[in-house]
């Protein structure tokens, strides 16, 4: 059986969590936190999660774990067989994650955590967020989701990562990020409304003050 390593308070690992759940691949949560232990740096490489257990050892990075799955797994299809299509569906997750996760990223410490983030920092955060936005706005169909028809990787990359920026974007800039794209913003309520990301939701929710106790214990 597959080993999924990591907590559920990360985005990237309910992204690999959702995939497995869309396609119907059992699979076991591991218990693991970010680390530079040996431990840690045995199973993950950067000491970072998440991290897939397989038979034949780990598989880390969080978008090659998602096409590893493709590749490995039955269940519903999450990447276009045409290479075409499936190329536009990954830059879509790969635009998202560069140009949206990785911007918002910087300013989660003042939206979650409470704690402060330089002026300078947040200015740039927030221009690149407006323009990584817009881009996917350009780029993504939503009809009705990001990449077209059918729910794809891309659609995850969107729910656990411009969710995210949305609330960076509310919490730290008082801005709407989706104000100017009523379908994306309509397709995220949608995810967010579906079981499996209801029980990711909830898993998070539990998971919580067991996380916050650990970022904690590393000030």
């Amino acid at each position: 059986m597959l080993k999924l390593y990591g907590f559920a308070v990360s985005n990237y690992y309910n992204m690999v969590k959702m995939a497995l759940l869309e396609k119907g691949v059992p699979f076991e949560e591991v218990p693991f936190f970010a680390a530079q232990t040996p431990e840690a740096l045995a199973i993950s490489p950067r000491g970072k999660v998440p991290v897939l257990g397989v038979e034949q050892g780990f598989v880390n990075e969080t978008s090659v774990i998602l096409q590893y799955i493709e590749d490995t797994q039955p269940g519903t299809r999450l990447l276009p067989v045409d290479p075409f299509e499936r190329a536009q569906v990954l830059a879509l997750a790969k635009e998202i994650e560069l140009y949206i996760e990785l911007p918002a990223r910087a300013c989660y410490p003042e939206a979650f955590f409470g704690m402060s983030v330089p002026d300078v920092i947040k200015e740039k955060a927030k221009a690149e967020l407006i323009q990584g936005i817009s881009s996917l706005g350009r780029h993504g169909k939503f009809a009705p989701y990001v990449a077209g028809e059918t729910f794809t990787v891309a659609d995850i990359f969107f729910l656990y990562s411009v969710s995210l920026a949305c609330a960076v974007g509310q919490k730290v800039f008082e801005l709407d990020l989706l104000a100017e794209w009523p379908a994306a913003k309509a397709l995220l309520k949608q995810l967010e409304q579906t079981p499996h990301a209801q029980k990711i939701a909830a898993d998070k929710d539990a998971a919580m003050p067991q996380f916050l106790a650990w970022i904690s214990s590393k000030k």
